[in-house]
């Protein structure tokens, strides 16, 4: 399961200056030689950052980011990626602001934190965390986390985390949504067993979608044994800033935990 350690800097073409403001069209298809690309929607920059913030960025995100290898995938043992040691790894897809990933690599010293975001600004504030509580845990993709989710190798990942994924709330947009067959079967594959999946939406429509294909997989059980156990959070997982505007416009989440079943997959 080893592999060579990654190039600790920003994955290629994510850089905070210059970079696009979507990324529809970022994608290769193989064809001209490049290793395929993810499609990813959305833009990727907001308002220009604060001299300071921008400063901090420059100086930690080359020591926090890293790149890998698209051309060999499954190869990637993410322990590689942290010095001190840690014990295993734990993914969170879309870490926004960041307040869920500060929480969870401040509460377990012991356990290294990749957290995987395409969106720069979130980037910044998750540098800064880093930075103003020391953490020496965490580590940033800045990019498409389906490629990061491609390059792992298998039964790598300890616990991982999707909080709350853009819900693509059309019809014709369903397409574009992160919890999907392909990712449910990644995420199986580079989950070790035993491991978790934990998942939140405030949007109901999205939430049955995950329910209907995460419960019709053998790899995963779901661990709610009443309404209550997908109703409230657990107790080690902190409201972010997106969870509490929608609760106060009137839509509350759905907190879902999934384990990940030996022998199943």
């Amino acid at each position: 399961m080893g592999a060579d350690r990654p190039r600790r800097r920003p994955a290629r073409g994510t850089g905070l200056s210059g970079s696009p403001t979507t990324t529809a069209s970022d994608r290769s298809d193989g064809t001209d030689g490049e290793p395929p690309r993810r499609l990813l929607y959305g833009r990727r920059r907001g308002k220009r950052l604060r001299a300071g913030r921008q400063a901090l960025v420059e100086r930690r995100l080359p020591e926090l980011g890293f790149e890998i290898d698209a051309t060999t995938p499954g190869g990637l043992d993410p322990r590689t990626l942290f010095s001190p040691a840690v014990d295993e790894v734990w993914l969170e897809i879309g870490f926004g602001n960041g307040e869920h990933l500060t929480h969870q690599a401040e509460a377990s010293p012991g356990i290294g934190l990749i957290g995987a975001d395409p969106y720069l600004a979130g980037v910044a504030r998750m540098v800064a965390h880093v930075e103003e509580r020391r953490l020496e845990n965490v580590r940033l993709y800045v990019d498409d986390a389906r490629l990061l989710l491609a390059a792992l190798a298998d039964a790598s990942i300890g616990r991982l985390f999707t909080l709350f994924p853009d819900p693509w709330p059309k019809a014709r947009h369903h397409k574009r949504r992160l919890v999907c067959e392909a990712t449910i079967l990644e995420a199986a594959r580079v989950l070790a067993p035993g491991g978790e999946w934990r998942l939140a939406t405030d949007d109901m429509d999205y939430c049955r979608a995950m329910l209907r294909q995460l419960t019709g997989q053998a790899a995963f059980g779901w661990l709610a044994e009443g309404a209550e156990d997908w109703r409230r959070r657990p107790a080690d997982w902190p409201e972010t800033r997106y969870e509490a505007k929608a609760a106060a416009a009137g839509r509350p989440a759905v907190y879902l935990r999934f384990r990940r079943l030996s022998g199943q997959g």
